[in-house]
């Protein structure tokens, strides 16, 4: 008898495994190349200071190790469990950036919020509440996943017509070097 292992379970079984020559467009994933935040662990819960039911400021995010090549990185953080993990019907995109400096080894605090401090000549896309910068957990019912993907791009990509996720994942089409996931969870108090 076969064993079954849940897609979800599966899919983030297959992504660390994943090391492409990076030729054709394919994505390259390496130990080396890697995002963390002091406010949470890879796989544990986003605090709250970061959500609705906080200030909602975006976290702290650090990275090393970008592939040789790196022209400019791009950075997008989505739940794809919306809006039931139970019933997930789509991915909500939460934040979207690009063009940020290969010279910057992360984001501060509240960078991402009006105000914030984002690196010289980082550009910033629309999040899927329509407005630029972050816009942080905020799950209608259960415990979420919001994965937080930098990528590695072989040159900075300019303004973008439609300054999207999806706008943003075809200019990178054939310039993505390498990816890098960090996951946070997060559950609303008493949902």
């Amino acid at each position: 008898m076969r064993s079954r292992v849940p897609l979800a379970t599966a899919v983030l079984l297959l992504v660390p495994a994943l090391a492409c020559a990076g030729q054709g467009g394919e994505t390259t994933m390496t130990a080396s190349f890697r995002i963390t935040s002091p406010a949470f662990a890879d796989g544990a819960e986003i605090p709250a200071k970061y959500t609705c039911e906080g200030p909602d400021v975006s976290p702290p995010l650090a990275w090393e190790g970008l592939p040789e090549g790196t022209r400019a990185l791009a950075l997008v953080v989505d739940d794809p469990d919306a809006p039931d993990p139970a019933a997930p019907r789509m991915t909500w995109v939460h934040w979207v950036l690009w063009d940020i400096p290969v010279d910057a080894t992360g984001l501060p605090e509240g960078a991402g919020n009006a105000g914030g401090k984002l690196p010289r000549g980082t550009r910033v896309g629309l999040n899927d509440w329509k407005r630029p910068g972050w816009g942080g957990p905020c799950p209608p019912i259960g415990r979420h996943r919001y994965f937080f993907k930098l990528y590695a791009l072989d040159a900075p990509l300019g303004e973008l017509a439609d300054p999207t996720k999806a706008g943003l994942l075809r200019a990178m089409e054939g310039h993505v070097l390498g990816e890098a996931r960090l996951v946070g969870t997060y559950r609303k108090r008493g949902r």
